[in-house]
Protein backbone atom coordinates (compact mmCIF):
# COMPACT_ATOMS: atom_id res chain seq x y z
CA UNK A 1 0.00 0.00 0.00
CA UNK A 2 2.83 2.36 0.88
CA UNK A 3 4.46 1.54 -2.41
CA UNK A 4 1.07 2.29 -4.52
CA UNK A 5 0.85 5.68 -2.32
CA UNK A 6 4.47 6.26 -2.95
CA UNK A 7 3.75 6.03 -6.99
CA UNK A 8 0.63 7.70 -6.83
CA UNK A 9 2.27 11.18 -5.44
CA UNK A 10 5.30 11.28 -7.81
CA UNK A 11 3.04 10.16 -10.63
CA UNK A 12 -0.11 12.31 -10.19
CA UNK A 13 1.58 15.75 -9.95
CA UNK A 14 2.94 15.06 -13.58
CA UNK A 15 0.00 13.83 -15.86
CA UNK A 16 -0.93 16.73 -17.54
CA UNK A 17 -4.29 18.51 -17.01
CA UNK A 18 -6.90 19.00 -19.38
CA UNK A 19 -8.25 23.01 -19.92
CA UNK A 20 -11.57 23.01 -18.56
CA UNK A 21 -14.53 24.82 -19.57
CA UNK A 22 -14.44 27.35 -16.43
CA UNK A 23 -10.74 28.08 -17.26
CA UNK A 24 -11.35 28.43 -21.48
CA UNK A 25 -13.82 31.16 -20.41
CA UNK A 26 -11.00 32.50 -18.01
CA UNK A 27 -8.35 32.24 -20.26
CA UNK A 28 -11.11 33.99 -22.89
CA UNK A 29 -11.50 36.76 -20.29
CA UNK A 30 -8.34 37.07 -19.76
CA UNK A 31 -7.43 38.09 -23.64
CA UNK A 32 -10.50 40.63 -23.61
CA UNK A 33 -9.28 42.00 -20.38
CA UNK A 34 -5.61 42.85 -22.03
CA UNK A 35 -7.24 44.11 -25.48
CA UNK A 36 -9.33 46.29 -23.75
CA UNK A 37 -6.21 47.72 -21.71
CA UNK A 38 -4.66 48.50 -24.67
CA UNK A 39 -7.79 50.26 -26.36
CA UNK A 40 -7.70 52.48 -23.11
CA UNK A 41 -3.81 52.98 -23.18
CA UNK A 42 -4.04 54.36 -26.80
CA UNK A 43 -7.38 56.32 -25.88
CA UNK A 44 -4.89 57.62 -22.40
CA UNK A 45 -1.71 58.17 -24.83
CA UNK A 46 -3.34 59.65 -27.91
CA UNK A 47 -1.22 57.37 -29.70
CA UNK A 48 -1.96 54.06 -31.56
CA UNK A 49 -1.29 50.51 -29.84
CA UNK A 50 -0.87 47.59 -31.27
CA UNK A 51 -1.47 44.25 -29.22
CA UNK A 52 0.18 41.52 -30.94
CA UNK A 53 -1.30 37.68 -31.82
CA UNK A 54 0.81 35.15 -32.25
CA UNK A 55 -1.30 31.82 -33.39
CA UNK A 56 2.31 29.96 -33.84
CA UNK A 57 3.31 30.91 -29.65
CA UNK A 58 -0.63 30.40 -28.85
CA UNK A 59 -0.01 33.94 -26.84
CA UNK A 60 -1.67 37.65 -26.96
CA UNK A 61 1.10 40.23 -25.96
CA UNK A 62 0.02 43.98 -24.95
CA UNK A 63 0.92 46.46 -27.05
CA UNK A 64 0.97 49.30 -24.17
CA UNK A 65 2.42 46.80 -21.04
CA UNK A 66 3.90 43.87 -22.87
CA UNK A 67 1.64 41.63 -20.84
CA UNK A 68 1.23 38.17 -22.19
CA UNK A 69 -1.45 35.81 -22.45
CA UNK A 70 -0.11 32.14 -23.12
CA UNK A 71 -3.12 29.50 -24.69
CA UNK A 72 -2.61 26.08 -23.50
CA UNK A 73 -1.84 23.72 -26.04
CA UNK A 74 -5.24 21.77 -25.46
CA UNK A 75 -7.17 24.33 -26.83
CA UNK A 76 -7.82 25.42 -30.21
CA UNK A 77 -6.69 29.01 -31.00
CA UNK A 78 -7.47 30.76 -33.92
CA UNK A 79 -7.90 34.38 -35.54
CA UNK A 80 -9.61 36.02 -37.83
CA UNK A 81 -7.63 39.32 -38.74
CA UNK A 82 -7.35 41.89 -40.91
CA UNK A 83 -4.68 41.82 -43.64
CA UNK A 84 -4.51 45.55 -43.42
CA UNK A 85 -4.53 48.34 -40.98
CA UNK A 86 -4.58 51.97 -41.71
CA UNK A 87 -3.66 51.34 -45.09
CA UNK A 88 -0.48 49.27 -43.69
CA UNK A 89 -0.06 45.69 -43.65
CA UNK A 90 -1.27 44.62 -40.28
CA UNK A 91 0.38 40.88 -40.00
CA UNK A 92 -0.79 38.92 -36.92
CA UNK A 93 -2.27 42.50 -34.66
CA UNK A 94 -5.08 44.34 -33.55
CA UNK A 95 -4.53 48.17 -33.84
CA UNK A 96 -6.15 50.45 -31.53
CA UNK A 97 -6.25 54.26 -32.41
CA UNK A 98 -5.95 56.97 -30.48
CA UNK A 99 -9.74 57.67 -31.35
CA UNK A 100 -10.22 54.25 -29.56
CA UNK A 101 -11.13 52.81 -32.87
CA UNK A 102 -9.79 49.72 -34.21
CA UNK A 103 -9.27 47.73 -36.98
CA UNK A 104 -10.83 44.71 -35.38
CA UNK A 105 -10.14 41.07 -35.12
CA UNK A 106 -11.54 37.76 -33.14
CA UNK A 107 -9.87 35.26 -30.96
CA UNK A 108 -11.37 31.91 -30.94
CA UNK A 109 -10.70 29.77 -28.21
CA UNK A 110 -12.44 26.05 -28.27
CA UNK A 111 -11.82 22.58 -26.66
CA UNK A 112 -14.26 20.09 -27.14
CA UNK A 113 -17.07 21.90 -28.27
CA UNK A 114 -17.20 25.02 -26.11
CA UNK A 115 -15.68 28.01 -27.28
CA UNK A 116 -15.21 31.61 -26.68
CA UNK A 117 -14.79 34.77 -28.97
CA UNK A 118 -13.08 37.60 -28.05
CA UNK A 119 -14.42 40.11 -30.21
CA UNK A 120 -12.80 43.95 -31.31
CA UNK A 121 -15.50 46.11 -33.05
CA UNK A 122 -13.88 47.67 -36.03
CA UNK A 123 -15.62 50.69 -35.29
CA UNK A 124 -16.04 51.31 -31.93
CA UNK A 125 -12.76 49.19 -30.47
CA UNK A 126 -15.30 47.50 -28.06
CA UNK A 127 -13.63 44.16 -26.81
CA UNK A 128 -16.74 41.79 -26.14
CA UNK A 129 -16.10 37.77 -25.10
CA UNK A 130 -19.50 35.38 -26.64
CA UNK A 131 -20.09 31.60 -26.31
CA UNK A 132 -18.80 30.22 -29.65
CA UNK A 133 -20.38 26.65 -31.07
CA UNK A 134 -17.38 24.82 -31.82
CA UNK A 135 -18.24 22.42 -35.25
Amino acid sequence: MAIIALLAAILLPAIPRATSRTQLEAFAIDTASLLTSDRSAAMRRHEQVVTAVNAASRSVRSGATGRLVRIPADVAFDTILPARCNQRPAFSTISFFASGMSCGGSIILTRLGAGYEVRVNWLTGGVDVVAHNAR
